[in-house]
C-alpha cells in the first residue's frame, strides 16, 4: 500500500475529515458512497 503523504490530496482530506470531523452517523453515508465509487471503477475497466 502507498504512504499516505503518496496518496492524492483529495483522498488525504477526505481521510482527514472522516477521523477528526466527520459524525458518527454520517459514517455508514460515506462509506457507502466511496465504496460505490469504487465498485464503479472497477466495473468500468473490466470490459
Amino acid at each position: 500500500m502507498k504512504k499516505f503523504q503518496d496518496l492524492p490530496k483529495t483522498i488525504q482530506k477526505t481521510v482527514r475529515y472522516i477521523y477528526h470531523n466527520a459524525p458518527l452517523e454520517r459514517l455508514e453515508d460515506i462509506q457507502k458512497v466511496i465504496e460505490a465509487a469504487i465498485r464503479n471503477r472497477k466495473e468500468e475497466s473490466v470490459w
